[in-house]
């Protein structure tokens, strides 16, 4: 909700101009950042978080990432690990923060930016309200990606109040957890981590459909030779202008991917109760798999996935799906719009640490050929009409 004078929050701040305003400290934004300062445009980098990278800090404890470290870097500064290990999330984290010094990208903490508007009577610039705080660009970057909230089905909220419920973006370890049994909702990769995390401790149900596993160990010798094969697949045959990419693209959006690291055969291993069934609903407040059982549970932890959410932007560019109007990051119905991050945003490793770099470095030089083209906006602050933007 875009905050209003006369909200008790005080008087909005004068607007503060920048020819490009990014949205979002992540990689994404980091690394279009890298781009922009390359080509020698100005900008700023909002980031909601206190540091950068604790979007990765806030993730479970024990998260390692699926892809080893030769392949998440960003751009000018390889990831400082062995090439075939697997960073943690926390490792992750730092990674960024290091990154963002290094290059003296400019990133503003702790800007929660909550609006994004046209201003009146410039065609090519734009608004952003961030509580109190009020940004003109004339140009913009999302770089929020597309897992902005998290998602869990409408009957959660008729279990048991005793039952202790958390999303996958809540949990961190099992000492949150309630003594007896665990129900892991959603059979995605990130779920069957954490089933085979807190069967340690817990009797542990995971159910859902599981689409897929990766057929070989993703650390094991092997997949050195596989993984380079898979990468160049990532970037070069899934994507938006293949056939087989543009099939793939709404399940990727829309599902939960493959097993990669922990497989069914380690979850049974573990005691963990896998059970081909979604969970469908309550029955006196104990969650009901599909099949009919009720299952006498104290904890679920839903991984559910996440949905996207755009509705702070206020212009016509969101398609009917929930996902942004866009073609490599550029949004044709908005001039000096843009977009990185996204799931399968231009290709399949659109969405990953490593290949997020490519849609960045395009991204970036559309906007250095949009401004050398002579789309300079006013350099004020936006017109009174705008004073006020209407409640989001």
């Amino acid at each position: 909700m875009v905050k209003h004078r006369g909200d008790g929050t005080g008087p909005d701040l004068p607007a503060e101009y920048f020819d490009t305003v990014i949205v979002g400290g992540g990689q994404a934004g980091l690394s279009v950042g890298y781009h922009l300062a390359r080509l020698g445009r100005p900008f700023i980098i909002l980031d909601e978080h206190q540091r950068t990278g604790d979007c990765w800090r806030e993730r479970y404890d024990s998260l390692r990432l699926y892809s080893p470290a030769r392949y998440d870097g960003l751009p000018g500064m390889p990831f400082p690990a062995p090439p075939s290990t697997f960073p943690s999330g926390h490792q992750m984290a730092d990674y960024l923060e290091s990154y963002a010094t290094r290059m003296e990208l400019p990133v503003a903490s702790r800007v929660r930016v909550d609006g994004l508007w046209p201003t009146e009577g410039s065609r090519h610039s734009y608004l952003l309200t961030a509580g109190r705080r009020r940004f003109t660009a004339a140009q913009v970057v999302v770089a929020t990606g597309g897992e902005q909230v998290p998602s869990v089905p409408s009957f959660a909220g008729q279990l048991d109040p005793g039952i202790r419920q958390l999303h996958s973006a809540d949990y961190r370890n099992p000492s949150q957890l309630l003594p007896g049994g665990v129900l892991v909702v959603g059979a995605s990769h990130s779920g069957a981590d954490i089933a085979l995390e807190v069967a340690r401790e817990h009797r542990t149900w995971l159910s859902g459909p599981v689409r897929g596993q990766i057929p070989f160990d993703i650390e094991g010798r092997p997949a050195r030779c596989i993984v380079p094969l898979l990468w160049f697949a990532a970037n070069h045959i899934l994507t938006v202008k293949t056939p087989l990419g543009r099939k793939m693209r709404p399940h990727i959006r829309g599902h939960g991917g493959p097993l990669l690291r922990v497989k069914l055969p380690h979850l049974a291993a573990a005691g963990v109760e896998y059970v081909n069934a979604r969970t469908a609903g309550a029955r006196d407040g104990r969650p009901v798999l599909d099949d009919g059982r009720a299952l006498d549970v104290t904890n679920v932890i839903w991984s559910t996935g996440f949905r996207p959410d755009f509705s702070w932007i206020h212009l016509p560019v969101i398609g009917d799906d929930g996902w942004p109007l866009q073609d490599r990051g550029v949004a044709a119905s908005a001039p000096g719009l843009y977009f990185t991050g996204l799931l399968f945003q231009h290709a399949f490793s659109s969405m990953l640490v490593g290949g997020v770099g490519r849609d960045a470095r395009y991204v970036a030089r559309h906007i250095a050929a949009h401004r050398q083209a002579g789309h300079t906006p006013p350099r004020q602050a936006e017109p009174a009409a705008m004073t006020n933007p209407p409640a989001a």
